[in-house]
């Protein structure tokens, strides 16, 4: 015979015991209640467990029937059946959230669906499970298992989902909302176990935060540093908060430069400059790019160089070029304007100063920029409002355009940024791996140097204790391998499964 819905059933389940207490009361003996009571839920209730559990628990988790689940809880309490009830939901959840996480094409809402996704879970487990820690555990459980099950992804989109919450232009959004989405992203993060991947993608972007200044509020930022430090250890966080201090020291340095003689006395007119000064050690690696700057950046440039060396000697100023942005004062004839453009496009519309027309070797030639960028420069340039052939051909000429205008007096010329390729995330990952392998290595000379003597098994045994992040059984061999190619570890001359350290 087929069941009714799980919450007609359990509505039902739920009215017959009660009748059936009712009519103890009325007519039977005290002492035959407990029994007749069994028996009424062994029979209705008892022996339908697998099929209301088969037939509707999914269905209502999905629509999120808060009474009804509460309703199946308190009766499946009564019957001993709460353990086939918590198994019910880690399956649910890690079906549900298996396909949240394993659909590429869905990548982008993955963080935002799981945020729900666990918004709900949450709600249930307060209002339906009465907060059984058992239940809780399952659900830390499960959602730990799905969140790895992709290896690494979800941990990059996790830290680009904070990017986007943490970047200028989340209008409408208050602090308290935003202190709130951190502390929910939080949740998602503990559940990762290759940190160190969320790390280096969370440290790229926060740069370009910082040095762009898009962050929508340096507090929400140091916020977000202080939580992942109270949650992963100082360690986690100091090349974090060492690009905040190099921020706040710059300002210092400015101020500082901006007081002395060498600015004083030899600045050119009609320029200020502010200077970021970034300690290697804390931020992204940036490919250098080469660029011939005006002649009034130069010597700026130089000015300063001259001032800083003199204040802390021993050290070295590489200029980082891709990352300059300027705001230029230009005249058209039809209105002064002030453009925020990237160094580079400064770089370009410079030469129209001396120019009216320029090819698109003239400008190569004239400003060194490798040529790809030199392409997507030119690109936001002069190509912004043409819907096709927005490609930069080797026979293009550019010319100024006298007849320009716009109703606002500080225009801001959006560089076109290529979407981070799979070579970009792929160089990211990569560094996290190489990092990883050093760590490894570190390891198992610092097991090795305490034990000296030690099996393979046991060997991998404490490796897995130590390392905070999966790896392979065989990654872990190969790593050993390459330790005993180096002669820091030989194996024993009796039994190649024991390894001996060579002080």
């Amino acid at each position: 015979m087929d069941l009714p819905c799980p919450f007609s059933l359990c509505l039902t389940i739920k009215t017959r015991l009660q009748e059936e207490h009712e009519r103890c009361l009325l007519y039977l003996d005290a002492s035959t209640r407990k029994a007749l009571i069994a028996t009424a839920e062994k029979q209705l209730l008892e022996r339908h467990i697998p099929a209301i559990l088969d037939k509707g628990f999914t269905m209502l988790m999905d629509a999120n029937r808060i009474e009804d689940l509460q309703r199946m809880y308190t009766l499946f309490s009564r019957v001993n059946a709460l353990e086939s009830l918590r198994q019910a939901l880690s399956s649910y959840i890690r079906r549900t959230g298996q396909g949240i996480v394993m659909d590429e094409e869905k990548d982008k809402d993955m963080v935002s669906s799981l945020l729900i996704f666990k918004a709900s879970l949450d709600t249930i487990w307060e209002q339906s499970f009465f907060k059984n820690e058992a239940f809780s555990n399952t659900i830390k459980d499960a959602f730990e298992h799905l969140i790895n099950i992709r290896q690494n992804r979800p941990a990059e989109l996790i830290a680009k989902f904070l990017d986007e919450k943490l970047r200028a232009g989340n209008k409408g959004t208050s602090e308290e909302e935003l202190e709130g989405t951190l502390d929910k992203v939080l949740v998602l993060f503990r559940f990762i176990q290759g940190k160190d991947v969320f790390e280096a993608f969370y440290k790229k972007d926060l740069a370009k935060r910082l040095l762009l200044g898009k962050s929508a509020s340096i507090d929400a930022e140091k916020s977000m540093i202080s939580k992942l430090k109270t949650e992963c250890g100082s360690q986690f966080t100091n090349k974090l908060e060492g690009m905040f201090k190099d921020i706040e020291l710059s300002k210092e340095i400015n101020e500082s430069f901006k007081q002395s003689s060498q600015a004083r006395s030899k600045l050119p007119s009609g320029i200020e400059m502010s200077v970021h000064v970034l300690t290697t050690g804390y931020w992204p690696t940036y490919p250098p790019m080469d660029v011939r700057l005006p002649h009034e950046l130069n010597v700026y440039q130089d000015i300063f160089k001259e001032f800083y060396l003199s204040k802390y000697s021993g050290r070295r100023l590489m200029w980082q070029n891709s990352l300059g942005h300027c705001v230029l004062k230009a005249e058209f004839p039809k209105g002064k304007k002030e453009l925020a453009v990237s160094l580079f496009q400064t770089v370009v519309l410079m030469l129209f100063n001396d120019a009216e027309k320029l090819s698109f070797q003239d400008i190569k030639d004239a400003t060194s920029i490798e040529d790809k960028e030199l392409r997507r420069t030119l690109q936001s340039l002069a190509c912004g409002k043409i819907p096709k052939g927005r490609d930069v051909e080797d026979d293009d000429s550019f010319v100024f355009n006298d007849t320009f205008m716009a109703p606002l007096y500080r225009i801001k010329v959006n560089a076109i940024q290529l979407k981070e390729t799979v070579e970009e995330n792929t160089s990211t990952t990569e560094r996290v791996f190489q990092d990883r392998q050093y760590q490894v290595d570190a390891a198992i000379v610092r097991i090795m140097k305490t034990r000296k003597v030690l099996s393979h098994t046991l060997l991998i045994t404490e490796l897995f204790q130590q390392l905070k992040f999966p790896i392979k059984p065989a990654d872990l061999k190969k790593r050993i391998e390459s330790l005993i190619d180096r002669e820091y570890l030989e194996r024993d001359k009796n039994n190649p499964q024991i390894y001996n350290y060579l002080a």
